[in-house]
Parts: C-alpha cells; structure tokens; sequence
C-alpha cells in the first residue's frame, strides 16, 4: 500500500507563490502516477493536477492551467506542485493522489491533506 505525506500548505497573499511536496513510500515510485487534488470549503474535491509515470504525460484543471506546475523527482519519490498567481478561490485542502493508471486522471489512494489559504 502506499503511504503518502503532503506539506508545504499555508496562508498567502493573492498573487503569491507556494510549492507543495508529497513524499510517497511504499511502493515503487517510477511506475505510479501521482496527482492533486483539492477541496473548497463547502465543495467536493476536485482534480487538479496529474503526472503519468510514463514520461511526458502530464494533465491540468482548466482552472490552474499556466499558473501550476506539477513536476515529479523519481529519484527522492517525490511530486511537486508550483502555484503561481494564487487567488482567493484557490482555497482548498489540497491532497496529493496516487495511482498504477497511465492516465494522470485516475487514483486510488490519497494524502491527508494540506491546507492552502490565498486571501485577498
């Protein structure tokens, strides 16, 4: 089974940065495909990111298109996540994902959670 552990969550201005790091163990790290999620205050959670273990397969919410960046280091089993340009509406839990899927949209088995907080 796999063990994930998110951090780098926090309180940021609109218009400012965070990364987001999750550690995975427990399985092998270059065959999984890791993603984020997040959710709202009152919403469901949503997707917003995913990388393929297969190089080059990598998908985006259109809501965070050009201002994330997912990135992942095989060698530390770790994935990352680069916000730019926070809004208030970014808001969320955020939850680091992982699946055997080749498709960066489908997973299994999530994080804890993070909580991110943009204010305007």
């Amino acid at each position: 089974q796999v063990q994930l552990v998110e951090s780098g969550g926090g309180l940021v201005q609109a218009g400012g940065s965070l990364r987001l790091s999750c550690a995975a163990s427990g399985r092998t790290f270059s065959r999984l495909t890791m993603g984020w999620f997040r959710q709202p205050p009152g919403k469901e959670r949503e997707f917003v990111a995913g990388i393929s273990w297969i190089p080059g397969r990598l998908d985006y919410a259109d809501s965070v298109k050009g201002r994330f960046t997912i990135s992942r280091d095989n060698a530390k089993n770790t994935v990352d996540l680069r916000m730019n340009s926070l809004k208030p509406e970014d808001t969320a839990v955020y939850y680091c994902a992982a699946g055997s899927d080749s498709s960066p949209r489908y997973y299994d088995v999530w994080g804890q959670g993070t909580q991110v907080t943009v204010s305007s």
